[in-house]
């Protein structure tokens, strides 16, 4: 048997992030991952520079593009465009800009399980935690789930998937020809009302364009012929290959809280993407962070950690979250009323996620209440 203060359970940002720095303290730590690295991740993989800008190192050799501009689309006659110094949103592919983390963590002694899948959680008596795989057995202190949206992890230890908001989303990798590729290389869009109850996007990586719709609302919906649409809407016809990835994202965080036992959740496992944008990475590797450093700082007692990751992930990171929910309801549910207000205030409501993308602000507290306000104003 195999044992470690910490075992970290899946090598995405979350997990990897976390593992990082725990080496860098000190912990033994242990990643146990069921695939084989660098293994291929389905998401739309737009960074934004608040996540990125927290990077313990640079980045800059897994970055395939950066745009200092995004461009926000409502129907045919709205567009509103948005520039900043530093790069809103920088493209990766997640198997190497997961992997180059995992990589920076090796260099500082963590141990790498992969092609090792987690079969049992046994919790001991003497609180620590046997588990069981596919290969080795691995003893460990702190479990920390970051095994992704489906969290197997979390399912073993008691937690119930139906504590969280799901949303279908769909992913086409399309491969066009050079001159094709040219004429949408240097725009990252979103295309609100491009799908019903969500948006739909398009985000140029090196050598292909990453097009995908999302749905916020529970609807049987089509994603594929409304994916087909927007590849339509958009224009492109010289297409050489379409490689097709469905997917869903947790989009609120969980309601039965974020630790049990000696299990903490932390990335898609906890329901930490964005509500509005389902935007993930950034949340996952500040999560990842904030178990890390309540694990420090506790000094592996399991009550101290606990407290100081809920005291940690209620600060700031819960509470914006619960915030955006509610935006995102009414956002993607008032349609009529929505488009009206972004007549009128779209180019601030841009600017305003924008600023929210670089870190430099959050959603405000009583979100409903300025929206109930702008309400007033047109109507009044």
């Amino acid at each position: 048997m195999l044992k470690f203060d910490v075992a970290i359970v899946g090598s995405g940002p979350s997990g990897a992030s976390a593992a990082l720095k725990l080496a860098k303290a000190g912990f033994s730590t242990v990643v146990i991952e069921k695939a084989t690295l660098p293994r291929y991740k389905v998401c739309g993989g737009g960074f934004v520079y608040r996540g990125r800008k927290n990077m313990s190192f640079d980045i800059s050799e897994v970055v395939e593009k950066e745009f200092h501009t995004v461009d926000i689309y409502l129907g045919k006659k709205l567009h509103f465009r948005t520039e900043r110094e530093q790069p809103i949103i920088s493209m990766i592919m997640r198997d190497s800009f997961d992997h180059l983390i995992i990589q920076k963590a090796k260099e500082f002694g963590i141990t790498l399980l992969e092609g090792t899948e987690v079969k049992e959680l046994v919790f001991n008596d003497n609180g620590t935690t046997s588990i069981i795989t596919t290969g080795e057995e691995v003893a460990a202190k702190c479990i920390i789930a970051a095994d992704g949206a489906y969290s197997p992890i979390a399912k073993m230890a008691g937690w119930k998937e139906e504590t969280r908001t799901m949303i279908p989303a769909l992913e086409y990798e399309v491969e066009v020809s050079d001159e094709e590729y040219a004429k949408f290389s240097n725009e990252v869009r979103f295309d609100i009302d491009a799908v019903p109850a969500g948006y739909a996007w398009n985000f140029p990586k090196k050598n292909h364009l990453s097009i995908g719709v999302g749905v916020f609302q529970k609807k049987k919906l089509n994603l594929h012929e409304l994916c087909q649409n927007y590849i339509e809407k958009l224009g492109i016809k010289d297409i050489k290959s379409i490689s097709k990835h469905g997917f869903q994202i947790p989009v609120s965080p969980r309601t039965d809280g974020f630790v049990k036992r000696n299990v903490f959740l932390i990335g898609d496992a906890a329901g930490f993407a964005d509500p509005i944008t389902a935007e993930g990475i950034s949340n996952a590797i500040y999560s990842g962070n904030l178990v890390a450093e309540a694990i420090i700082e506790a000094a592996l007692d399991l009550k101290k950690t606990e407290s100081l990751y809920l005291s940690k992930i209620n600060e700031k990171l819960v509470p914006e979250l619960l915030t955006s929910l509610k935006l995102s309801k009414w956002f993607y549910k008032h349609k009529t009323v929505r488009n009206v207000l972004l007549k009128k205030y779209g180019q601030r409501f841009s600017e305003a996620m924008a600023d929210i993308f670089m870190g430099d602000r959050s959603f405000p507290a009583n979100i409903t209440e300025k929206v109930q306000e702008k309400v007033k104003e047109l109507v009044f």
